[in-house]
């Protein structure tokens, strides 16, 4: 395996302040980048060249993880009030009512045409289709944490349990399989669908990647800095994933073979969390302290 570090070309795009709270940030059905603003409570519209507009949620909303819908919409996790949020393209909002104690945090869009999110807070995963019906599957484990979400390549969805070691698996008929991770404590978080044919998934707790199978079979790779704590990743189209070091102020690039690139972002301790890949192959990562970080490949 292959560990670098380089310097890529990253520039940071200022946002609307360092409290406002960037974290998660995808690109939209309108080609622009769609945030999260956990702190603020709002949901932001950002242009390459950083103009910004923004629309309040609501108080103690909490917007974490936004995904772009099967819709045209975009749609994302009300951590704090336990609603799923959906936002137009011209800033036109709704929500669908949880279950209190949901806590959802992942979201993304299944293959059945549903949003398929995280109950964190209700050892649950949840489906909304877009008309704002909700179904929640219940997980054969308690205090799993359940996290992220991703879409995987055999009409099934994915997901991270961060407090019961282990990825899960749900068909769209509710099935559920559980498959515990090799190493103790490695808390995974984020998860994508990789170009492989696998998912990909990060190991918080133990500074390491995973890759797994549909089958289940599961390979780690240690990050060169074991303290990273590496926390979203996102399928590269081009091959590999790009994923983001919260506590090592890095975004990474792993391969689909497991060789590992880094680079270090400009401004110390800026709090990486979520990112996405534009269509011009660039990546773009949500910074916590403030701003958005671009790097070009």
């Amino acid at each position: 395996m292959t560990l670098l570090t380089t310097s890529a070309k990253i520039r940071e795009v200022p946002l609307a302040g360092a409290g406002t709270g960037p974290y998660a940030v995808t690109v939209g059905p309108d080609g622009a980048l769609w945030l999260t603003l956990v702190h603020a409570g709002e949901i932001a519209r950002a242009g390459a060249g950083g103009e910004l507009r923004t629309w309040p949620v609501a108080a103690d909303s909490r917007p974490l993880i936004i995904t772009a819908g099967p819709d045209d919409a975009l749609w994302f996790t009300r951590s704090g009030d336990d609603r799923i949020g959906r936002i137009t393209t011209d800033g036109e909002q709704s929500a669908v009512a949880l279950p209190a104690g949901t806590g959802p945090c992942g979201i993304a869009a299944g293959p059945d045409g549903a949003l398929w999110y995280a109950a964190m807070s209700a050892d649950a995963i949840g489906r909304v289709t877009v008309d704002g019906q909700v179904t929640r599957f219940p997980l054969p484990v308690s205090g799993g944490f359940p996290s992220m979400v991703a879409a995987g390549p055999d009409e099934a969805v994915w997901f991270t349990l961060n407090q019961a070691n282990a990825v899960g698996r749900i068909g769209m008929d509710g099935a559920v399989t559980l498959h515990p991770l090799p190493t103790e404590g490695a808390a995974p978080v984020g998860i994508t669908a990789g170009v492989d044919g696998a998912l990909w998934f990060v190991e918080i707790g133990a500074g390491q990647l995973g890759r797994i199978t549909p089958d289940g079979r599961i390979d780690e790779y240690p990050l060169p800095d074991r303290a990273a704590r590496p926390h979203a990743i996102v399928a590269d189209p081009a091959g590999g994933c790009w994923y983001t070091e919260w506590g090592g102020n890095r975004i990474g690039h792993v391969t689909p073979g497991g060789a590992i690139t880094t680079h270090d972002l400009p401004t110390p301790a800026s709090e990486p969390h979520g990112l996405t890949v534009a269509p011009d192959h660039t990546v773009w990562v949500a910074l916590e302290t403030g701003a958005l970080a671009h790097l070009t490949p």
